[in-house]
This record gives C-alpha cells, structure tokens and sequence, in this order.
C-alpha cells in the first residue's frame, strides 16, 4: 500500500492549479486594466499584485503550506473589503453575497491545500 501525497497526485495537482488560477487571472486582469488607462485604487493594485504573485507560488508548488495559507487569507480579506452583502438589499445584496461566499469557498479550499501539503523534512 502506498501513501500519495497531494503533490504526487494527477488530480490533486490539477486541483492546486485550478484554485490557484483565480487568483492569476483576475490578478493579471486587474493589473493589465490599469495597463490600459483604467482606474484602481491603490489597496486594490495591492490586491491584484499580491493575487497574482501567490497564485503563481501556489501553482508552482512552492512553500506549498505557507503560500495556501496566504492565498486563503487574501480571499478572505477580499471578500470583507469588497463584497459587503451586510451594507446592501435588494438584488445588489444577493449579488454580493454570492462573491463573498466564493471567496470564503475559494479559501476553504486553499486551507485544505495548506493541511494537506506534504511537509519537507530537513
């Protein structure tokens, strides 16, 4: 019987890639809007940089543990800035309350990548 590590794993992997790709691509998004004259504030250029940095670690696996925890982190600090359902009513309330409940699913799914991230011994 052997014991598969996340990392070893065919699904797993695509799994690590595809919660990582969220953060790459709405990162690369948002920062390539700014690129062509668009308007950001600069918590949210932050924001856009810091995703797509930690989405590129998480999906090359590195310090697997260690960038999962922060991606989960920044989804979460997202969704409180920018998704605050609590604030609204009506159809803008039910929208919002969708993407803050993405996020807060997108960074159960980091935590469980950050858990189950193999731990290299020195």
């Amino acid at each position: 019987m052997s014991f598969r590590t996340p990392q070893s794993s065919p699904g797993t992997g695509l799994a690590r890639l595809l919660l990582a790709s969220v953060l790459v691509v709405m990162g690369a998004w948002r920062l390539w809007n700014v690129a062509q004259g668009g308007k950001a504030s600069g918590e949210m250029l932050a924001f856009s940089v810091a995703g797509l940095l930690i989405g590129l670690a998480v999906a090359g696996g590195w310090r697997l543990r260690w960038t999962a925890l922060l991606a989960a982190a920044l989804v979460v600090a997202e969704a409180v800035l920018w998704h605050p359902f609590w604030s609204l009513r009506g159809a803008a309330q039910s929208a919002q309350l969708l993407h803050f409940m993405k996020n807060v699913s997108l960074a159960g799914g980091f935590l469980l990548l950050a858990l189950t991230a193999p731990v290299r011994r020195r």
